[in-house]
């Protein structure tokens, strides 16, 4: 079993900066894609990034160049470094776990999820 917990959310202003943290628990870690996700009020849950096994990433065009993940194995968490925050940003962030060795913006692909962290960034 893989259990995912994102910190690390708060009330920002924008152009703000912010790190989240998503632990994730489980022996599997190591060969798992870890991606972060967003769901603002009313809208889909949205792929922002991921990173595999390797280290390889992936990102979504709407934070390319702004948002940078990361993984710590030894920790096993991964973080999103998020920069120039703007209120379009407000949203719950999630990261979830996918059995895949390629970091996939799939969403069908991730089975484990975590219960999200509120990230909400004052104009």
């Amino acid at each position: 079993q893989v259990q995912l917990v994102e910190s690390g959310g708060g009330l920002v202003q924008a152009g703000d900066s912010l790190r989240i943290s998503c632990k994730v628990s489980g022996r599997t870690f190591k060969t798992y894609t870890v991606a972060w996700f967003r769901q603002a009020p009313g809208k889909e849950r949205d792929f922002l990034s991921a990173v595999d096994w390797r280290g390889v990433t992936n990102y979504s065009d709407s934070v390319k160049g702004r948002f940078t993940i990361s993984r710590d194995n030894a920790e096993t968490t991964v973080y999103l470094e998020m920069n120039l925050l703007t209120a379009e940003d407000t949203a719950v962030y999630y990261c979830a776990a996918s059995p895949t060795s390629v970091p996939t913006s799939r969403k069908e692909l991730y089975r484990y999820w975590g219960q999200g962290t509120q990230v909400s960034v004052s104009s």
